[in-house]
């Protein structure tokens, strides 16, 4: 069956061209995506559809060239797989630059391929370029896979050992350890008897505890007036007392607006109702949330 009469002929037979014309319309309207057919115009001729078609998708010559070019010097040989397909494939990328109108000899692509070969092949390309005659295409990868088998013979087989310090240390310790004993046994130790130092509060005068576990002294606190501790965050606070302690936590914010991120949350007690700021306003405070702080 000559399906494709009509896209081969101008119309000689109207009856084979009409029936081998409606055949390949149908065939290609049917073989392609609906999101294509439903953008293509209403075309009764098939060689005329077929060219609306190629017209759709029809590519920048420049961009393509220059897409192959570029894989082409950027390819390198990594030792895997087999250099015969790989330099195979460097020529099919030069024969496709042929395709687009930029030549490019077999002595330029000869270049590239010894260009691509890793260090291993080092000798080999040396001698290369010393040779007074140029290589041919065929002759290079014939070489190429020559070199490489070679390389493969002599590859050795090599382990790496990693050995620990522990040992090393232990028998360092132990030859601590006896220097040590005799170090003692030729001298007498130095003995200093360590007086039990006696804790005492400089506000009761008592020993046992220190003054700031002293009861006394807190309740003489409270009722002078005094905030028994002040913890400032803020470098803002236009009003603070002597007895301030200032933490720098590096963060921007202090009192979260969020409840995203905290770990878990519970309700003011009666000392937490508010927080007061330096020309003593208030805020009032819904609720006291655990947070990860990370430093």
């Amino acid at each position: 069956m000559d399906l494709d009469y009509a896209i081969r002929t101008e119309r000689p037979n109207f009856k084979k061209w009409e029936r081998s014309n409606r055949m390949s319309l149908m065939i290609m309207k049917y073989s392609i995506p609906y999101t294509i057919r439903g953008a293509m115009p209403e075309e009764e001729n098939a060689k005329k559809f077929l060219s609306q078609i190629a017209d759709r998708f029809v590519g920048s010559e420049k961009v393509e060239t220059s897409t192959i070019l570029s894989k082409l010097v950027s390819m390198r040989y990594k030792g895997k797989g087999n250099i015969r397909e790989y330099i195979m494939e460097m020529s099919n990328l030069v024969t496709r630059l042929r395709a687009l109108k930029l030549e490019l000899s077999d002595d330029i692509l000869v270049h590239l391929v010894l260009i691509s070969l890793p260090a291993q092949f080092s000798p080999f390309k040396i001698s290369c370029n010393t040779q007074k005659e140029k290589l041919t295409l065929n002759e290079l990868i014939a070489q190429c896979v020559q070199e490489e088998e070679r390389l493969k013979q002599e590859k050795v087989e090599s382990a790496q050992l990693v050995s620990s310090s522990h040992d090393f240390a232990t028998k360092r310790k132990k030859d601590y350890k006896v220097k040590r004993a005799a170090d003692k046994g030729t001298s007498q130790p130095k003995v200093q008897q360590k007086q039990d130092q006696v804790i005492t509060c400089f506000f009761y005068k008592k020993a046992g505890h220190v003054k700031k576990d002293c009861p006394k002294y807190v309740n003489w606190l409270v009722k002078k007036g005094k905030l028994l501790n002040f913890i400032c965050s803020e470098v803002n606070l236009a009003l603070v007392s002597n007895h301030t302690w200032w933490i720098d936590t590096g963060a921007t914010t202090h009192i979260s607006v969020t409840m995203q991120g905290c770990l878990k949350s519970r309700v003011p007690t009666d000392a937490e109702r508010f927080i007061y700021v330096g020309n003593d306003n208030k805020a009032p405070v819904k609720a006291v949330g655990l947070y990860r702080l990370y430093l």
